[in-house]
């Protein structure tokens, strides 16, 4: 027991927390203990996951805004190479803070795991050469129940860093790059996605 800490309402936002192992080290290498059901609970953290998942992008690459609508997913996000910026956006009806935004970055070297609840919209930005993202879920992948929100909708007001463009009224990734002139890279969909107050959850 008591091998995590946990901060809760990260960013203001209830229900966000950013979870912090403790980590065993010394020359041989490094012990960590990624989930434990136990200290969870004992942080008042009582979910089931049900499907873990796991993905590898380069640098540049930016996955989401994403969702479940009718089967909504809490997550349990860390990063086990490279490193990412993470993203979570309150789309609870009625929440105090619905639209607004937290973002963390996830590193190899920090070990921090995010939780996201049901009702946000989720996504990441990989600012090292490659970055592999492990994730624990608390429903299963739905085919066609997915929703989306446009990354760079400026009524959100994301600040992505390192990312530099000119924001032209969609969510095309055109024009955009990191600052060393990485180019920003995103799936088809996750450029049709509309901004907040086209939003139907």
């Amino acid at each position: 027991m008591g091998q995590i800490t946990v901060e809760k309402n990260a960013g203001g936002i209830s229900g966000l927390c950013v979870i912090t192992p403790t980590v065993h080290g010394d020359e041989r290498g490094y012990f960590v203990e990624t989930y434990n059901q136990n200290d969870m609970k004992e942080a008042g953290l009582d979910m089931t996951f049900v499907q873990d998942n796991q993905s590898c992008s380069v640098k540049g690459v930016l996955r989401g805004l994403h969702f479940q609508k009718q089967f909504p997913q809490g997550k349990l996000v860390r990063v086990i190479k490279g490193s990412v910026f993470d993203v979570a956006v309150d789309l609870r009806p009625g929440s105090q803070t619905y639209g607004k935004w937290f973002g963390i970055e996830l590193t190899e070297g920090n070990k921090k795991q995010f939780y996201i609840p049901k009702g946000f919209a989720h996504g990441f930005l990989v600012l090292s050469d490659i970055a592999e993202f492990c994730y624990k879920c608390t429903d299963f992948y739905h085919p066609g129940d997915e929703g989306g929100l446009a990354w760079n909708d400026p009524s959100i007001g994301i600040a992505w860093p390192q990312v530099q463009g000119t924001y032209d009224g969609t969510a095309s990734a055109k024009g955009y790059t990191l600052t060393d002139g990485t180019p920003l890279i995103l799936s088809e969909k996750d450029q049709l996605w509309p901004g907040l107050t086209s939003l139907q959850v």
